[in-house]
């Protein structure tokens, strides 16, 4: 006679010093890691890619943003479909999705191939992205909640430090293609543990539909305006397809508002934005985190095209980014809590900028210790003392029963950012197709991108001083969708 183990409940209230706690703390680490890591070696491989596959700057561009299309577009809806129907069923699908996206990334014999694949990928990553911390939120007793969240950040910050080196390696020693290739048994590793370790969930107080309809409307709206944006350049902006392009994604996204206005179950529930502090926070959080993604797309194609770096060197280089926000962000947030967020709002984004001007020294013999590091350590610098006050502010800023929500928003207006930004900055920078076959023409794109970046973002701490105000010291919130900041040089893991 067989017998059969019940189900665990979330009601049984793990504890961070019991072994199924900590398995299932390992199952959402893994989980959250396969997507920190796969963002960051992305932006390593692309050289590598483009030779491989013999195409230009307009598909590399397309290889990021048909996965943080489908990313963005679909995050707040895997988000409610977790709280309705299972968190765990929902992070165990995005993880098996994610890993069966990564093998037709790996086996993809041309551009389209890749795109459609890293498309399917991001759908992967929406539906497990939104489980990892809701797991741990409801699985865990309250007491060791701090606690285990901790662990996670710390634990998925070591993975997303470990993917550039990682990355850089399997490019240079073999192929571009292992790097989606070791997603296959990280999650069946993740997949086996959180079927047997992780408890299930859902939120009894949900209720009404899913909305469907909102994120396949902002979905098709983004992917329809980047495809106009990158296209632009090469095909003409008075082009038939750009200009349905555009005019679609514009028609959709302006859609998509007018239905979470009349939906009674928005998956972006506009009423939050009128919090003055909500919306100013949430629109430095779009410049800053533009400036980056864009940015940073572009200098792992510097490094290797202009400055001689192999990549396993250009992987390496960028690691103090990640070291110093390991070090200095839990500080930072702690000063925000003690004198408000306003200062370091102000000044944080300034640093970032001037981070990112420095990338302008970057030239032809690319030396370390001169033009790259001071450039990553500022830049570091800034982003640990931007990022926690910044998402702090977007929880506080609204009531305590909406921390999850405002934080899943917060999250997907950074994405956003850096979805358009990768495919605007190219072009304002005069960045070709066969631009990065071309090493001057190349730098001189580049560094003309990082003065337009580094602009943004003094401007964004600009507004933070007229914008942000300090108030009382907001309780600590732990957003259901999770903090982004595991994401090595980009904090939101484009």
């Amino acid at each position: 006679m067989t017998v059969v183990k019940p189900e665990p409940t979330a009601a049984a209230g793990l504890t961070y010093r019991s072994s199924q706690g900590r398995w299932a703390l390992a199952a959402t680490v893994g989980g959250s890691a396969i997507a920190a890591i796969d963002a960051t070696v992305v932006g390593i491989a692309l050289p590598a890619i483009g030779r491989g596959l013999h195409t230009g700057l307009s598909t590399l561009q397309w290889v990021v943003t048909a996965y943080t299309a489908t990313l963005a577009g679909l995050l707040l809806t895997a988000g409610a479909l977790g709280d309705r129907y299972g968190r765990r069923r929902l992070f165990a699908i995005g993880v098996v999705w994610f890993a069966a996206a990564s093998l037709l990334c790996a086996v993809a014999s041309n551009p389209s191939a890749l795109i459609g694949a890293r498309a399917l990928q991001g759908i992967g990553a929406a539906l497990l992205t939104p489980g990892s911390l809701a797991i741990l939120e409801a699985a865990f007793v309250p007491a060791d909640r701090a606690r285990v969240i901790g662990a996670w950040s710390g634990l998925t910050g070591v993975a997303s430090a470990v993917g550039p080196f990682l990355g850089g390696w399997l490019v240079q020693a073999a192929s571009w293609r292992l790097i989606f290739a070791i997603n296959l048994p990280i999650a069946a590793a993740v997949v086996i543990i959180a079927r047997r370790h992780v408890p299930e969930s859902r939120d009894g107080d949900a209720a009404g539909r899913v909305d469907l309809p909102g994120g396949a409307l902002v979905t098709v709206g983004l992917t329809g305006l980047t495809y106009g944006l990158i296209q632009g350049p090469a095909a003409g902006w008075s082009s038939l397809p750009v200009l349905a392009a555009l005019t679609l994604g514009g028609v959709l996204l302006a859609g998509f508002t007018v239905w979470e206005h009349h939906t009674s179950t928005p998956i972006l529930p506009l009423h939050l934005f009128t919090s003055a502090q909500f919306s100013a926070t949430n629109v430095v959080t779009f410049v800053v985190y533009g400036a980056l993604g864009g940015a940073l797309f572009l200098l792992p194609i510097q490094l290797q095209q202009v400055s001689g770096y192999t990549p396993l060197q250009a992987g390496i280089s960028l690691l103090p980014v990640t070291a110093v926000m390991l070090a200095l962000s839990a500080r930072s947030g702690a000063l925000a809590a003690r004198i408000g967020p306003r200062l370091q709002m102000s000044l944080g984004p300034v640093l970032v900028g001037l981070g990112l001007a420095l990338f302008t020294r970057i030239g032809p013999t690319g030396e370390y210790l001169t033009q790259v590091l001071p450039a990553v350590t500022v830049l570091g610098l800034g982003l640990a003392g931007t990022v926690a006050p910044l998402t702090a502010t977007a929880l506080a800023a609204v009531p305590a029963r909406h921390a999850g929500v405002a934080s899943a928003v917060n999250n997907d207006v950074a994405r956003a950012a850096a979805l358009i930004a990768v495919a605007i900055l190219p072009a304002a920078a005069g960045i070709t197709s066969a631009a990065y076959l071309d090493p001057p023409q190349f730098a001189a794109g580049f560094h003309k991108a990082a003065v337009i970046c580094a602009a943004a973002c003094v401007l964004a701490g600009a507004l933070a001083a007229a914008t942000i105000r300090n108030g009382p010291a907001p309780k600590t919130r732990h957003p259901s969708l999770g903090h982004p900041t595991a994401g090595l040089m980009d904090p939101r893991g484009t």
